[in-house]
């Protein structure tokens, strides 16, 4: 057994854990770049816990400049076991409405102009994202949102978009009709392959604030609507990362789904032939495997 560390990473509207112990603010260096902001560490129920703020508080980071990648290492170099994704969307669903929340459990990926893996020339590696969500820590995260009275959809695929820009209608209406996408939003994605490279469990909560612009009803999407959900959101979040630490315990078996170990059979290239600055980079990712 391990101890488990659960690791919330926060995005619009939720930039605070309500409760924690021995809270602290942590600045954390990591090889890849300076994390969206300092880590809030301590305790919840005895249970270690550390929240990040994706955007950085005050919302500095867009969707495309949030560091992602600095952003797992840091909690993995912490010692997070379970990461916790949530995040704001959009849905293309009449059923999952405004002030719902989705578990999501697969993504399309259409962004394009970020860096998506911790590894490449001088040490390739290839991880299965079929089933990009940890089942495991989705169904806690599922038993949490029902006891917060929360309305929960479980299962659901999101549609990562680059931004910052929302969807044109015709885009809305080619992920809802022709793809089947259920959810859209704009972090999703490499945060979600970066956990797996990383061997961390990571479920996605996403909270919905409005229906995209594909509602005949609704128009477009209107960013004081967005804004006046997610606060009504943002403290149904609270209440379910709450009430985590209780349901996952301070110790963790080895995952049944095997998320902290993707990394057994993902090394391509020959030891003889990695390149020593990139593993050095890789000491709290891939260390592990590394040695």
């Amino acid at each position: 057994m391990t101890e488990t560390m659960i690791g919330v990473i926060g995005g619009s509207g939720l930039y605070e854990i309500d409760g924690l112990q021995r809270a602290e603010w942590r600045a954390v260096e990591t090889p890849w770049g300076v994390p969206s902001d300092a880590i809030l560490t301590g305790t919840l129920d005895g249970v270690p816990m550390a929240f990040l703020p994706r955007h950085g508080r005050g919302h500095v980071h867009s969707p495309t400049s949030v560091p992602y990648r600095a952003n797992i290492d840091a909690l993995k170099r912490l010692g997070v076991t379970d990461v916790i994704s949530v995040s704001a969307c959009g849905s293309f669903r009449e059923d999952m409405a405004p002030g719902d929340f989705v578990l999501v459990d697969q993504y399309i990926d259409r962004t394009f102009a970020r860096e998506k893996s911790f590894f490449g020339p001088g040490c390739v590696a290839h991880v299965s994202v079929a089933h990009p969500t940890c089942p495991r820590l989705s169904a806690a995260c599922a038993v949490a949102a029902r006891d917060a009275g929360i309305t929960l959809h479980e299962g659901g695929t999101y549609l990562a978009m680059e931004g910052p820009q929302f969807s044109t209608l015709a885009e809305s209406k080619l992920y809802r009709d022709v793809w089947g996408c259920d959810v859209i939003g704009m972090t999703g994605m490499p945060e979600a392959k970066l956990a797996r490279e990383a061997e961390l469990c990571y479920a996605s909560v996403a909270m919905i604030t409005d229906y995209d612009s594909w509602h005949p009803d609704h128009g477009a999407v209107d960013i004081s609507a967005i804004i006046a959900t997610l606060t009504g959101n943002a403290d149904k979040g609270r209440n379910l990362v709450r009430r985590l630490p209780a349901l996952l315990g301070p110790e963790r078996d080895p995952c049944p789904h095997g998320c902290d170990r993707a990394l057994d059979f993902a090394l391509i290239t020959a030891p003889e032939k990695r390149d020593p600055k990139l593993l050095a980079r890789l000491d709290a990712v891939a260390g592990r495997v590394l040695g």
